[in-house]
């Protein structure tokens, strides 16, 4: 037989009941406590003796006093019992606990209520669990409720925004448009009727292209490929066409958004028109002012003009009474007053056709430097003993490809110009850089960005003020007393620079001094050596060695040149023109130089006549004598290899020198 398990003792249930984890109580059939556990007195703060005599319904608060008494009270006197009904238990200190109760009754054998037992559960983590959930469920109908509210507002902003849009496509002044990735168009406004006269319906299912200016045509449509990868946010301008077939132009921006092209086109018609007449007031104030300088260039060319040539005319006149006399001692005196009206005059000249960047310029790599420091001594005696010059002259300078004796006379009259600016003496620097030009640079300065080098002169003198310096380079324009300067100094400094692919500034402050800048292109190659002093070689006859041919159409040069060549031994040929000249330079004679004008009558300049005639005579020697000489009609200062130039009016010495060179070269 299995063993029979002891029965607990008294003590160890009694232990039981004191220390059970939930709350025991005992009553009697009138509600009044009898006993209660440790437990429960712990969890409400009374001592047992505090609840024994005490009805448990005298510890619940009102709410659950009133339900208790409703509800659980006939519950268990109809049952017997209930469970887990929750109320809340007042605490010795004020404060409730939730708990949970079951209650059972207890009878003895003739059915007589012999105690109540009571249990009782701590609820309050159930409780707050509810109570989160609750909580929880109450902020999830709250945010139900938000959200609601959140959807009803959204559509109607929804709404809003797309009457908003709608009353801004339909009241635009700007051309709108969605067109598919083809450039068909889908959509349009009605700003499209208002400037260009098309309704919609002529618009939509057409291209783009049907519209625009068959000009405009590759470059639009290269602009509106980028739209797929990047929104066209600079406007791009072209022309549509109007109903009327005339066009208008328009600036468009766009950009590719759901799988459509978006475009907005604001009209500029009226800015390129008024841009057009702007560009006719300008160019009718230019031509204003080339006449004014031209009413300038002719008055003060008449007076300095007419002063050459009663020097001139005068001295030959009286030349001419003498030797009639038979008085031929005065006749040196009267050459020479007219050899020097014809130099002034030729100076002048030279001026002008510098002014007017018609000049001809021999061009040679030219190093700077040398240059300036070849000129010191002259500018020094120049300048006089109460300027003192310095010069400060760049280390690794660049060359530059421009005319040594152009520089050398503009540099002479930037000195002397700095000179007079500076009665009671003074210091005059000269100084060379290398130069960057950047774009903005560039555009401050008028020339393209770039490599330069600089040839500065900066004087210690009495400066210039702002409507001096804005008129500086204007033909005859000088501030100088009459009869001490021509105004052509500077004007013929800056028709070289500009000539010369340069530019010339002017920085001036007035007490402070001024600073002239020439800024000259720089010459990627080496400088030319430095030429040996020579003298001017003299014109001797010798037994026939060469022909030459001199093309001109003014008989007196032909003459003065012929007698030239025949003092030099050589056989002079004559043309009065290219045709002329053409002619023999094709014909079998033998030609070791061809002297020529540039400016010739026959159909055809000098150097035309030149190029043609080195079809058949490759090895052809030239010698370009001229006048005025556009730069044009001598290769803009490019001579090809055996062409060489000299300028009107000459030294009969220099043609002889210059021809014995060329022939024995």
């Amino acid at each position: 037989m299995a063993a029979i398990p002891a029965l607990p003792e008294a003590g160890d249930l009694e232990d039981l009941f004191e220390n059970a984890p939930c709350g025991y109580l005992e009553t009697l059939p009138n509600g009044r406590i009898s006993r209660v556990n440790r437990t429960f007195s712990t969890w409400t703060g009374f001592a047992s003796e505090q609840l024994v005599g005490r009805r448990f319904l005298d510890l619940l608060n009102i709410a659950g006093k009133i339900y208790y008494e409703t509800h659980f009270a006939p519950l268990l006197r109809l049952q017997g019992s209930f469970n887990e009904v929750a109320l809340d238990v007042m605490r010795s200190d004020g404060t409730t606990l939730p708990v949970l109760v079951n209650a059972v009754v207890r009878r003895d054998e003739a059915g007589v209520i012999r105690f109540i037992r009571v249990t009782v559960f701590n609820a309050s983590d159930r409780r707050r669990y509810e109570q989160d959930l609750l909580d929880a469920r109450r902020t999830a109908e709250q945010a139900g409720l938000a959200l609601q509210d959140l959807n009803a507002t959204l559509e109607t902003r929804v709404s809003d925004r797309a009457r908003a849009l709608e009353r801004a496509w339909r009241l635009s002044r700007d051309l709108l448009a969605i067109a598919g990735t083809d450039g068909v168009i889908t959509r349009v406004n009605g700003a499209w009727t208002e400037h260009l006269g098309w309704q919609a319906s002529d618009l939509v299912g057409r291209s783009f292209v049907t519209f625009t200016h068959p000009d405009d045509l590759a470059a639009t449509q290269a602009a509106f490929v980028g739209i797929f990868e990047a929104p066209l946010t600079k406007p791009y301008e072209y022309r549509f066409r109007h109903a009327d077939g005339s066009y208008r132009w328009f600036a468009w921006t766009a950009a590719f958004e759901d799988d459509e092209i978006h475009a907005s086109g604001r009209a500029t018609t009226a800015e390129h028109e008024q841009a057009a007449l702007l560009a006719e007031a300008e160019d009718a104030l230019r031509q204003s002012q080339k006449m004014e300088a031209v009413g300038q260039l002719t008055g003060g060319l008449a007076h300095d003009f007419n002063n050459l040539l009663a020097a001139i005319s005068g001295s030959l006149e009286l030349m001419r009474t003498r030797m009639s006399q038979g008085r031929f001692n005065d006749l040196d005196r009267y050459m020479h007053a007219a050899e020097g009206a014809s130099k002034r005059a030729a100076a002048l000249t030279h001026r002008l056709l510098a002014f007017s960047r018609r000049q001809t310029l021999d061009p040679k790599p030219t190093d700077v430097n040398r240059l300036v420091a070849g000129m010191e001594d002259l500018v020094r005696r120049t300048v006089g003993p109460s300027i003192h010059l310095e010069t400060v002259g760049a280390s690794g300078l660049w060359p530059a490809l421009i005319d040594p004796p152009q520089l050398e006379n503009a540099l002479l009259n930037l000195c002397i110009n700095a000179r007079d600016a500076m009665p009671d003496g003074g210091r005059i620097t000269i100084e060379t850089a290398n130069r960057w030009i950047d774009e903005r640079t560039g555009r401050e300065r008028d020339l393209p960005p770039g490599q330069y080098l600089s040839l500065c002169v900066t004087d210690t003198g009495t400066g210039m003020p702002p409507e001096v310096v804005a008129r500086a380079f204007d033909p005859f324009y000088t501030t100088k007393p009459a009869g001490q300067g021509t105004g052509l100094g500077l004007s013929m400094i800056y028709g070289f620079a500009r000539q010369s692919g340069g530019q010339v500034r002017i920085y001036s402050e007035v007490g402070q001094g001024t600073t002239m800048c020439l800024y000259l292109p720089r010459y990627y190659g080496e400088a030319e050596p430095e030429d040996l002093p020579h003298a001017v070689l003299t014109a001797s006859r010798a037994g026939q060695d060469g022909t030459v041919l001199i093309v001109d159409d003014e008989p007196a040069i032909r003459m003065l040149v012929t007698d030239v060549l025949e003092e030099l031994g050589c056989m002079a040929i004559e043309a009065g023109d290219s045709a002329a000249g053409l002619k023999v330079l094709q014909s079998n004679v033998p030609i070791d130089l061809l002297v020529t004008d540039v400016g010739l009558p026959g159909g055809m300049n000098g150097r035309q006549m030149a190029d043609a005639a080195r079809v058949t005579r490759p090895g052809l020697k030239v010698l370009f004598i001229t006048g005025y000489a556009e730069n044009a009609a001598v290769g803009n200062g490019l001579l090809e290899p055996d062409m060489h130039v000299l300028t009107k009016p000459f030294a009969m010495e220099a043609l002889a020198s210059r021809i014995r060179s060329l022939i024995e070269n």
